[in-house]
């Protein structure tokens, strides 16, 4: 049995690093930070990453948007949900970002509220609150 959640980190991949960049730093209120590529994975030209603010101590998971040759950002793939203190004012955000609204703020009994929105990439992805 394990002792943490399952999931300990993601990659989102992107077209444009630095549209995509824009995109979440304007949506969620943060900073990205340039990672370097791990030493064997790939060569700068063929992979770029920036990471999401992340504290291993905190609950939840850190992750990074990636631009590699061979993947693909795209409906269909994981989903993945940010946290946020009302995910209504997240999906506004990413209308004026330049994303798209795919399902407005919808309730989840006692896991609060979700929407969903397509972001500059093509990917969709969900934001959680309480409320």
């Amino acid at each position: 049995m394990m002792d943490t959640n399952p999931v300990v980190s993601f990659e989102l991949y992107v077209d444009d690093l630095e549209r995509a960049r824009a995109f979440y730093e304007t949506v969620l209120g943060i900073t990205l930070r340039p990672v370097t590529t791990p030493p064997g994975a790939a060569t700068a030209t063929e992979m770029q990453m920036l990471a999401f603010p992340a504290e291993v101590t905190r609950t939840g998971t850190g992750g990074v948007l990636v631009k590699m040759n061979g993947m693909s950002p795209g409906i269909g793939g994981t989903l993945i949900y940010f946290a946020t203190d009302d995910c209504e004012v997240q999906q506004e955000r990413a209308k004026k970002a330049g994303g798209q609204k795919r399902i407005d703020k919808f309730a989840m009994g006692e896991f609060g509220f979700c929407s969903l929105v397509i972001d500059t990439e093509g990917n969709v992805v969900g934001f959680n609150s309480k409320v």
